[in-house]
């Protein structure tokens, strides 16, 4: 199911990306807006989707956007990898990719990311897996509004923003 509001480039990354990734398991729409949660040949993490859902329309509203289409497809370290190589040209492993689409304050875009790497970066950091996940999920949706990583400064104003997301976790996220 397509989104009516991609442009062309939306359109044909879209094509390339579900060609990459396969179909779609978890499609759900909430009035105007769709998050989508795939899981490329591996385990669904045991969280609350629902919650999930509710908490990133919650941080994008809080940072002056609203949700649009949202597409997260979960893979592993390999997966990821040719991902990073074929759409951005990087040699490397990483937790998360962002493609952003977003129009105005309307977000839009699609991450993947490696739970293996997540999984990895959660026992270097000695915090829960599902944790760290959540901190890599809404690290997509605060790229998606604006914030970068890369340049100086821009890794603290992230982890600021990030453990800001964090404290709005509901209860049902809060557990785990």
């Amino acid at each position: 199911m397509l989104p009516l509001a991609l442009n062309f480039a939306e359109l044909e990354f879209f094509i390339i990306f579900v060609l990459f990734c396969g179909g779609g398991e978890d499609l759900i729409r909430f009035g105007e807006f769709m998050i989508n949660f795939e899981f490329d040949d591996v385990v669904a993490p045991e969280l609350d989707f629902g919650s999930v859902r509710e908490w990133i329309a919650d941080v994008a509203a809080s940072r002056g956007f609203e949700v649009g289409r949202l597409f997260y497809r979960f893979c592993d370290d390999l997966s990821i990898l040719e991902a990073n190589r074929k759409f951005l040209g990087h040699d490397y492993f990483t937790d998360i990719i962002t493609f952003d689409y977003t129009r105005g304050t309307r977000l839009s875009g699609d991450m993947i990311i490696s739970l293996d790497t997540v999984a990895s970066n959660a026992t270097s950091l000695g915090v829960a897996v599902n944790d760290e996940l959540l901190r890599v999920i809404i690290h997509g949706v605060l790229h998606l509004c604006g914030i970068d990583d890369k340049g100086p400064g821009e890794r603290e104003i992230m982890e600021r923003a990030e453990n800001d997301a964090l404290r709005m976790l509901p209860p049902a996220l809060a557990a785990y």
